[in-house]
């Protein structure tokens, strides 16, 4: 006998046949409408940001272009800084299938402490001009990111006002030397007295670099209303409100504010600093050292030898020397030269969470991060750096799992290589 199938559905209503056209019901329909509209929040804004790049999106529209361009640029052509970006292109990583990697460590070990995953945020200048939160709104969202922040000399924000705001942070040093030795004493005092145990001492800027794009704006510490920038203020009046309304700009630590970018780097930076300055500086500092702007197999031996505690392969992301090499370029043959047990660190072109699974495979220790955090906290301040800290995070694990890796510990140059 053949079995009638009763073609109607739960509701008592007969369906229609697969792939007829039917009309839709009201309830269906309001499921399918976009929502009332409504101008984004920030958090809605940062919520969105699915990687770096939109994180730059944001901060290109929420800030003047003169502030943005502070930021984003680099020196003359800017060919340093496009193939220290470039340089992560050309790596390929070499997976490996049929691991357990349900979970993942991203911890490691740098310079005898445990850190939540190899990033250091790394030192920049003035940088409540790219948001009134400033430097404390970076050392507590590294602080919850469990990962070091390190306050530059060119900072908008003292020592003590760091470690005021981020006391369970790690918080470094940063440190250019200046021609009155007596200043540069007192500056390591108020770091050391604040708490700061890693002073990261920066090497490559005996002369201020030539960023054009900050010379084509008339760029000054503070920002001043020219005409091009007055204009800037009526499309950025968000920027310009919380800047107006904020304490006056100024050099937290070295004091001052000069009309020009350049001027306080070219009148009070020493370019004479040499080798045997570091024996003079470790009698000052009881920490441990580490040199930022090494761009030669040769130096980092040499520094080695003279017992620095770490090294950081860096072209100061391309805002000093034009055609400098890409610091990736440079890492494994420096990593080769200094050995393992030298803590190396990477800066330079590191835009995601993959870039910095790729350094750690070729060498590093850990790599720096500048410009990648501050465009989080140019498009949404604090909450700015926690979505950037968050988006990093999410793509280191997702790397290592796609890599079949459990531990930072794994990340070796079997895991990627470098294409020439």
């Amino acid at each position: 006998m053949t079995r009638t199938v009763d073609p109607t559905t739960a509701t008592g209503r007969r369906a229609a046949p697969p792939g007829r056209r039917r009309a839709p019901r009201l309830a269906e329909l309001r499921g399918l409408l976009p929502p009332r509209p409504a101008l984004p929040t920030t958090a809605q804004r940062l919520a969105l940001a699915a990687d770096i790049g939109d994180l730059r999106a944001l901060a290109r529209r929420r800030a003047p272009r003169m502030v943005f361009d502070y930021v984003d640029g680099a020196a003359e052509a800017e060919r340093s800084l496009r193939a220290s970006v470039d340089a992560f292109d050309r790596v390929t990583f070499h997976p490996r299938v049929l691991r357990d990697v349900r979970t993942v460590s991203t911890a490691t070990e740098v310079l005898g402490r445990r850190i939540a995953m190899p990033l250091v945020l790394g030192p920049t200048g003035f940088t409540r001009m790219v948001h009134r939160e400033g430097e404390p709104a970076v050392a507590r969202a590294a602080a919850a990111a469990g990962v070091p922040y390190t306050l530059s000399t060119m900072g908008t924000t003292t020592a003590a006002e760091v470690a005021a705001a981020a006391p369970e942070g790690w918080n470094w040093f940063q440190l250019y030397v200046v021609r009155d030795r007596e200043r540069t004493r007192d500056v390591l005092a108020l770091a050391r007295d604040a708490g700061m145990e890693v002073l990261v001492l920066t090497v490559d800027v005996p002369v201020a670099g030539a960023r054009l794009r900050d010379v084509r704006h008339g760029m000054t510490i503070p920002p001043s209303l020219r005409w091009r920038s007055a204009l800037q203020a009526v499309r950025h009046p968000a920027w310009w409100f919380d800047f107006v309304t904020s304490e006056p700009l100024a050099f937290a630590t070295v004091g001052g504010a000069p009309d020009d970018l350049a001027g306080i780097v070219n009148t009070m930076f020493d370019p004479s600093v040499t080798l045997p300055d570091i024996e003079w500086i470790r009698g000052e500092w009881p920490g441990r050292i580490v040199v930022k702007g090494v761009q030669d197999v040769a130096d980092a031996a040499e520094l080695v030898q003279v017992g620095v505690d770490g090294i950081v392969v860096s072209n100061h992301g391309g805002r000093q020397l034009d055609r400098a090499p890409a610091p990736l370029d440079l890492l494994p043959s420096v990593r080769d030269a200094v050995g393992d047990a030298t803590t190396l660190f990477l800066d330079g072109g590191v835009r995601s969470g993959g870039d910095v699974a790729a350094a750690v495979a070729l060498g590093a220790s850990a790599a720096f991060v500048g410009r990648a955090y501050l465009y989080g906290l140019m498009a949404g301040g604090e909450a700015g750096v926690h979505r950037a800290l968050a988006i990093l995070r999410a793509e280191l694990e997702r790397t290592m799992q796609l890599l079949g890796v459990r531990e930072t510990g794994e990340l070796t140059r079997e895991a990627a290589s470098l294409r020439p």
